[in-house]
């Protein structure tokens, strides 16, 4: 990370306006191009206090296949002066067998999940798609409402730093030429695709180029990968031919699970196995 000589303020004079509420307020959608219509009215966000400790969800593909996206989320927010928890009993989120049809199965997954973070009042995830699952699908798993106030808490990392914090400049560089996928789950059910963009606006170096088709699924959908194979694939080689055309060096995102997918695509593509792909925590924390 490309680190200036004082830490930076959690209130930078760009941030977006937040005001204090006690209700986690998901947003409607983003700003960025192809994002959509934004709504005329939004709810406010919540307010971090300076030195209120965070707890750090890893999302357990992240965990097995990549540890060092939960490291880079760690160092990032321990480098905004954010003290970083790790609850040691945490495992999954339930989405997997959510998304599945195994509703009780999740319900006991879900059970656990809030047991551990019950202590913690801001629960961040480097995966938009498990924050998805706590805030949006917990209360369909179990409307309890202790079970939906704590998945209330969840935050997607870039919605945090941005939304919460009022952070938009890490210090980062990065000079490259970068396009940036947002995967369904962050986009649709959180709402979030102004944040990723703002961080990246504001990393020195990078030249940003818009992705065609930007709104587009890239097919991964977890289980569905599995389960319709040949859609999930043609859906990927589509999106893949959007950032090779896109002519970006790097392609990142918010969601690692997608960007897994995108990756097994774009190294069989003879015009495409140059390009890089980045969760945008390592992005804001890559040496350079």
């Amino acid at each position: 990370m490309h680190l200036p000589d004082e830490p930076i303020s959690n209130r930078p004079e760009e941030a977006v306006s937040s005001g204090k509420n006690s209700d986690s307020g998901v947003p409607e959608h983003g700003t960025e191009p192809g994002a959509g219509p934004v709504p005329a009215t939004r709810r406010e966000y919540p307010v971090y206090e300076p030195g209120e400790p965070v707890a750090l969800f890893v999302p357990c593909y992240i965990d097995e296949f990549y540890p060092h996206v939960a490291q880079a989320t760690a160092e990032l927010l321990t480098w905004l002066q954010v003290p970083v928890e790790f609850p040691s009993r945490q495992t999954c989120c339930g989405q997997p067998a959510f998304n599945s049809g195994y509703w009780k199965e999740a319900c006991k997954v879900v059970h656990h999940f809030c047991e551990t973070f019950a202590p913690y009042r801001w629960i961040v995830t480097p995966s938009g798609s498990c924050a998805a699952m706590c805030r949006v699908f917990f209360g369909h798993v179990d409307p309890d409402p202790r079970i939906v106030e704590i998945g209330q808490r969840v935050f997607e990392l870039t919605e945090f730093l941005v939304e919460v914090m009022g952070v938009t400049d890490v210090g980062a560089r990065f000079p490259h030429k970068v396009t940036l996928h947002i995967g369904c789950h962050t986009r649709r059910e959180l709402g979030v695709s102004a944040p990723p963009l703002r961080l990246l606006q504001h990393v020195e170096g990078l030249q940003y180029v818009e992705l065609p088709n930007v709104e587009e699924c890239c097919g991964f959908g977890g289980t569905f990968s599995v389960k319709m194979p040949g859609t999930s694939i043609a859906m990927g080689q589509t999106k893949v031919e959007n950032i090779i055309r896109s002519g970006a060096e790097v392609v990142v995102s918010p969601d690692i699970s997608c960007l897994m997918h995108v990756e097994g695509i774009l190294r069989r593509h003879p015009q495409g196995r140059h390009i890089r792909c980045m969760h945008i925590a390592e992005l804001l924390t890559a040496e350079q």
